[in-house]
């Protein structure tokens, strides 16, 4: 079974902690809690502005992504649609007018951690203005201090 798999099933069975109201029993874990939150802000941010070099630069090299859309994908492809998704947003083709991730919650496994959480984005593309939600599964490993994106799965809400 292979290390995203096995998180997932790991995360589904464990009761998470909410980011509004965070109560860490490993006192050790509050300041990687902290550090875990601002990079996924800063991670956010980046999809957000489709800053695909900020991107590559916070996932895992075995990155995996899925979505309810389509099979998993690897790093490669990811920053491939990620560029794409980049020129759009700068040639003015595609506007992100919001996007926001809540409902976050936090379980941490020694140096990995599964967050989960709710994401609504509001897009403009070719003068269609859409709105989606999504309940979101990330797993992030702590790699010498820094937390990287291994995975992400998403399920459309509406």
């Amino acid at each position: 079974m292979n290390f995203f798999k096995t998180c997932l099933i790991l995360g589904s069975a464990c009761y998470f902690l909410s980011c509004q109201d965070v109560k860490v029993s490993n006192k050790e874990a509050e300041p990687a809690e902290q550090n875990l939150l601002d990079v996924i802000a800063q991670f956010n941010t980046a999809f957000r502005n489709g800053d695909v070099a900020s991107l590559s630069s916070m996932i895992t090299e075995n990155y995996t992504h899925t979505n309810s859309t389509s099979k998993a994908i690897g790093k490669a492809d990811w920053l491939n649609y990620m560029s794409k998704r980049e020129a759009d947003i700068v040639s003015g083709n595609l506007a992100v007018i919001d996007y926001k991730m809540d409902d976050v919650e936090i379980q941490y496994f020694g140096k990995t951690a599964i967050v989960t959480g709710k994401v609504v984005v509001s897009t403009r593309e070719k003068e269609e203005l859409r709105i989606n939600e999504y309940r979101i599964t990330n797993v992030w490993v702590n790699k010498n201090g820094n937390w990287k994106r291994a995975g992400f799965h998403d399920s459309k809400i509406k």
